[in-house]
């Protein structure tokens, strides 16, 4: 293979979606992500928990629960649009009420849904929330390359995550609204006989067509 760094695992959650097989119809264009605000049900997290948590909290944790194990290996969390929803209604909070929730504030905040992940999964590898620059999820992806071949670990969890955006911001898509999703991918400098080489995304990729090349590439969703 001519890379040096390596995929060894890829999980992903979307609605609508169950499976490897169905990913790889997805990325075939065989199947859509539906709407939907639910989330995974994360029947491995404590109910108190996860009664709390957002839409991309709970993708955020199902991630990286399916990258699983990862005690010692550092998240690279990112995301375009974090917690657009609590951000939402924090911000329709200050205008309607002129006062702001505490609970509500902490948990709207850029590293909320990483961090909850790492609660939820007893993490001890540390993580860093980045926005990708220039809009460009390539950058992203660049970034946590760099972090490997930099000499910073062997192995990091990289992770992207984004929810549906309310229906009041809708407007500013142009008619091509996102979708909810994230995928989780365990990259290594070390390959082993399921791997693929990560091939960095083109400057107009997303963070959707990214995955289905990766997907079409070899690589079967977790677990």
């Amino acid at each position: 293979m001519n890379t040096e760094v390596f995929i060894k695992r890829i999980s992903a959650w979307a609605p609508g979606i169950t499976g490897s097989d169905e990913w790889k119809e997805w990325a075939l264009g065989n199947k859509e992500i539906t709407a939907g605000t639910k989330g995974p049900d994360l029947s491995f997290a404590d109910p108190m928990f996860r009664r709390r948590l957002s839409l991309i909290s709970k993708m955020t944790i199902q991630a990286a629960h399916d990258l699983m194990p990862l005690d010692n290996t550092k998240i690279f969390f990112y995301s375009f649009r974090g917690e657009i929803s609590r951000q939402f209604n924090v911000n329709k909070m200050l205008i309607e009420e002129n006062m702001l929730s505490p609970a509500s504030f902490s948990l709207s905040v850029f590293n909320a849904p990483v961090a909850l992940a790492t609660m939820a999964l007893g993490l001890k590898g540390g993580y860093s929330a980045i926005y990708p620059g220039y809009n460009s999820f390539s950058t992203s992806l660049l970034t946590a390359q760099a972090a490997i071949l930099g000499g910073t670990a062997e192995e990091i969890a990289f992770i992207y995550a984004d929810e549906e955006v309310p229906s009041e911001y809708c407007s500013f898509f142009n008619g091509n609204v996102p979708v909810a999703i994230s995928f989780g991918l365990l990259l290594s400098k070390t390959p082993d006989e399921k791997c693929v080489g990560l091939k960095l995304p083109d400057e107009q990729d997303n963070p959707l067509s990214f995955l289905k090349k990766t997907l079409l590439g070899g690589m079967n969703v977790s677990p």
